[in-house]
């Protein structure tokens, strides 16, 4: 399994720039892994997907989760579906094509998405679960995991992406967000082998100096 190259598209460059612009390192940092981990599975499974659709939805699919877009009734992952849609009527995409962006952000919430119907959908669904609480871990072999975390880092994402949980599920008690609170997500992002990777290695630079 190889790390995907970054589609060369003037949108995937743009949406890069809405991602740098709002999210905070971390925030970016899983936003970049969650397409490649995404991209290896497809590659892997031999599923066919749209490289530059995948791409522009992982970079955004978490910007609902930020105060300049985030909404105070709807689930940050439909916020984040709207965000994608004016991002792609101004990248000049048709409608159908706005309409899959934004279809692709708000499934990744999901705990179920048909690669048949939807393979972009499918596996940012994935992608995302891995790198957040380590769904699937045995699909990504070690070799990809220590390249691409070598890249982006997770730096504190772990506090990060609970205290955004937390304050979607404050606000909004029936969201994806506050489901998942409710199903231990404390617990499984504490146990996710990415996240005792790092920090295993923070120990260990601690150590050194």
């Amino acid at each position: 399994m190889q790390t995907a190259e970054i589609p060369d598209t003037p949108a995937c460059a743009y949406a890069y720039e809405v991602m740098e612009a709002y999210l905070s390192p971390a925030l970016r940092n899983h936003s970049m892994r969650s397409y490649l981990w995404a991209a290896a599975l497809g590659t892997s499974r031999g599923i066919a997907f749209d490289p530059e659709l995948l791409y522009v939805a992982s970079v955004l699919h978490d910007l609902g989760l930020v105060k300049e877009f985030d909404n105070h009734t709807e689930p940050f992952e439909v916020a984040g579906g709207h965000v994608g849609w004016v991002f792609a009527a101004g990248a000049g995409w048709p409608a159908e094509r706005r309409k899959r962006v934004s279809e692709v952000v708000v499934r990744h919430q999901l705990q179920d998405v048909d690669p048949a119907e939807d393979p972009e959908g499918f596996l940012l669904m994935m992608s995302t679960g891995f790198d957040i609480a380590g769904r699937a871990a045995e699909e990504y072999p070690d070799s990809l995991r220590s390249e691409v975390l070598e890249r982006w880092p997770r730096l504190d994402l772990a506090d990060q992406f609970l205290r955004c949980f937390q304050d979607q599920a404050g606000r909004k008690p029936d969201s994806t967000a506050a489901g998942a609170l409710r199903s231990n997500l404390a617990a499984r992002m504490a146990e996710n082998p990415l996240e005792q990777a790092a920090q295993r290695r923070e120990v260990v630079a601690h150590v050194a100096d």
